[in-house]
């Protein structure tokens, strides 16, 4: 089984700042490509969800509050995109700050092994929603009340996402 970096230290940002959200934009674009790879299951459809969601972040950014992680609350706005996308089966088009900023400088891309592994096949085959809560709690390491905080939802009910999950992944996988 492949092994996922998570983020060694959740770094501070100011709202509204542009240098903060360039900085954001680079630190965590691989982890949110990764993360819709396994929620909208193609490449090409994740990689439109990744641009939306990062131009929505962006129209949002002076209002954001660091009463959570940034991460999860980029983690919300992405799997928002990825339900919509697939309520309405249509690819957004990418802003132009987005294909001004680049993709980030290369290193280990959490994106290939995403696509790549047995597990996120099985994932694939999960509810969105679910696949949801066990991509933020595995692969990116939040605590169920950041779940919570980044979907909007109680905590019970990504704790019983999480095991509904969990059941179905042991019944496909046979582990």
């Amino acid at each position: 089984m492949e092994s996922i970096e998570l983020p060694a230290e959740r770094e501070r940002y100011e709202p509204g700042s542009e240098a903060d959200f360039e900085r954001l934009y680079r630190n965590t674009y691989r982890r949110i490509l990764g993360t819709l790879i396994t929620l909208v299951r193609d490449r090409a459809t994740a990689e439109d969800c990744t641009q939306e969601t990062y131009e929505r972040a962006y129209r949002n950014w002076r209002g954001w509050r660091p009463d959570a992680p940034v991460e999860a609350w980029l983690h919300r706005i992405a799997i928002n995109v990825a339900i919509s996308d697939r309520r309405h089966q249509q690819l957004r088009s990418a802003g132009e700050m987005i294909r001004r900023l680049g993709r980030p400088a290369a290193g280990p891309d959490p994106s290939l092994i995403a696509e790549n592994s047995d597990l996120v096949q099985a994932l694939k085959k999960l509810p969105t929603k679910q696949a949801a809560a066990l991509v933020l709690r595995h692969y990116h390491g939040y605590t169920n009340r950041e779940i919570a905080a980044a979907l909007g939802v109680p905590e019970q009910t990504v704790a019983s996402r999480l095991g509904a999950a969990r059941k179905q992944l042991q019944a496909v996988l046979g582990r």
